[in-house]
């Protein structure tokens, strides 16, 4: 049986169509058009409806917004993402690293969320700068943090007749920063890990530190009771709390696919962090 498929134009005809018959929106495809595949060279078959998205340019573009947050439209492509310096560093370079250049140029920001994939490139940073997602239905809008959308692997709370419209990320303040992607080849990587982290220093005082790791669960790994430890400290003493904070970050780790290989290799791009910062050098991306 092949179900039906829809091209609508307009987010309110999308929202209708949501509402209606339910149906999946497809943003990009790259993978949806995977997980339904029946072959080289065969067009996949949905055990749903479809609708494209890609005709609705009102779900499109970046806007930075006067209280300095950025606002993403949901079928923004990685690519664009990547090239557009008012994205937050952390995110811009997750969608510079996301697989081969024809899938930057179709995967969408909305279209990864949406998926909840425990490999996906965006969540990760998303998750560390507390970015919300904006989702529609044709009766209402609500606003959660990514966080909290995104369930576990392959789940989300988005309800059967809403639309992801866009993703808001906050001014996030920091002096030093760091990301991380380890694939497979360099290519059309898949994620295996990945970790972004942050400190904001003021008048000397530790006043934000956040660290979040990728493809080590069912979901991006943050524990901002962990983080609360530096908090309030001074550079100089990161050495004497550091132990403690990789060990508790080290428990956020699936205990499951190569543990003691995770584990070990976000511990050591979680310690080289801290001791680059601790040193008190240069202030910016940490390399």
């Amino acid at each position: 049986m092949v179900n039906e498929t829809y091209i609508p134009s307009t987010l309110e005809e999308a929202l209708k169509l949501r509402a209606e018959v339910h149906a999946m929106p497809l943003a990009g495809g790259s993978d949806l058009m995977v997980q339904y595949r029946r072959g080289t060279g065969v067009v996949p078959e949905f055990p749903f409806p479809v609708m494209i998205m890609s005709a609705i340019n009102e779900l499109k573009g970046i806007k930075k917004e006067e209280d300095g947050s950025v606002l993403i439209g949901a079928l923004t492509t990685s690519a664009e993402i990547a090239s557009c310096e008012d994205v937050p560093f952390f995110v811009r370079k997750a969608a510079s690293l996301m697989g081969a250049i024809s899938l930057r140029n179709s995967a969408t920001i909305g279209g990864n969320l949406g998926n909840a994939s425990p490999k996906g490139d965006l969540p990760q940073p998303l998750i560390l700068l507390d970015a919300t997602v904006v989702l529609q239905s044709i009766n209402s809008t609500r606003e959660i943090l990514v966080d909290e959308f995104i369930k576990g692997s392959k789940k989300t709370a988005l309800a059967d007749d809403e639309i992801i419209t866009a993703i808001r990320i906050p001014n996030v303040k920091y002096t030093y920063g760091y990301y991380r992607k380890i694939g497979t080849r360099k290519a059309n990587a898949i994620s295996k890990l990945s970790l972004s982290a942050l400190i904001y220093v003021e008048d000397g005082i530790i006043k934000d530190f956040r660290v979040s790791s990728g493809a080590a669960g069912p979901k991006v790994a943050r524990n901002k009771a962990n983080e609360a430890k530096l908090i309030g400290k001074k550079l100089e003493d990161i050495p004497a709390l550091k132990e403690d904070i990789l060990n508790t970050h080290d428990q956020t780790i699936s205990p499951r696919a190569m543990a003691t290989w995770r584990r070990n290799s976000t511990r050591r791009m979680l310690d080289y962090f801290l001791s680059e910062v601790a040193k008190g050098g240069d202030e910016g991306i940490i390399q």
